[in-house]
């Protein structure tokens, strides 16, 4: 693992409206797996080479989130997901980036504008390449969904010795009565049971941001406790 930069920017906060973020970044070339777990187990996401956490002075709300995949049930709508949508066809690889990622991308990206009101520019191949693709070493991967042979979805993902960390997902919105999001989740846990895995991650709870209040509903959950460094020991509860 080789540490190419580390900083620290200041920002209008992603998540909660009127307040502002510090968010503490590492460029790493060639990290390991168990150099990445050791970061998401301490509360990191990736995105391609750069790992990094908010470390907000007077917040705390963005909670490192996961999911007890071995005491994890699915329920009967859960179970109605999964039949729904068993016509999609999913394909596990490597990352890569095709002009169809790149058009999904941006699809998606202008619906949850309009729907949502989120913050979009349009993303150029190099910035996916660089949050997707690259960094990805031999434990990142893509999902890919399909219908037909049309992509409809992308799931990115890190396999890990103990689960799986979630990363991004995108779909195309003129299939979303297949609810593809909770789908593409499913299989997660599925493959992660199958695995005998411990784990999902799915980044950070925010108890007042709609788009990842969410996560609270799949039970039973544990939380990272404070903020550990990567030296420090570190408590999930």
């Amino acid at each position: 693992m080789n540490l190419l930069k580390e900083f620290s920017l200041h920002d209008k906060c992603s998540y909660l409206k009127d307040k502002e973020q510090t968010t503490h970044y590492k460029i790493i070339e060639n990290a390991s797996a168990a150099s990445c777990q050791a970061f998401i187990e301490r509360g990191f996401r990736r995105f391609g080479k750069m790992y990094f956490r908010p470390i907000c002075p007077s917040c705390n709300e963005c909670k490192s989130i996961k999911i007890d995949v071995y005491h994890f049930e699915f329920s009967k709508s859960m179970k109605r997901v999964m039949k729904k949508a068993s016509d999609i066809k999913s394909y596990i690889q490597t990352p890569t980036m095709t002009q169809a990622h790149l058009n999904l991308f941006e699809k998606y990206h202008l619906y949850m504008q309009d729907k949502k009101k989120w913050d979009y520019s349009p993303t150029t191949a190099q910035g996916y390449y660089n949050s997707f693709v690259s960094g990805h070493n031999d434990f990142g991967y893509e999902i890919l969904y399909y219908d037909k042979e049309k992509l409809i979805a992308v799931d990115l993902i890190d396999i890990l010795e103990d689960g799986i960390s979630s990363i991004y997902f995108y779909y195309d919105p003129d299939y979303a009565e297949f609810s593809l999001g909770k789908f593409s989740l499913y299989n997660q846990i599925k493959y992660a049971k199958h695995s005998r895995k411990k784990w999902i991650y799915l980044g950070y709870y925010v108890k007042d941001c709609p788009s990842l209040s969410y996560k609270a509903h799949y039970k039973p959950y544990l939380t990272l406790k404070d903020r550990p460094s990567e030296y420090e020991e570190f408590e999930w509860n």
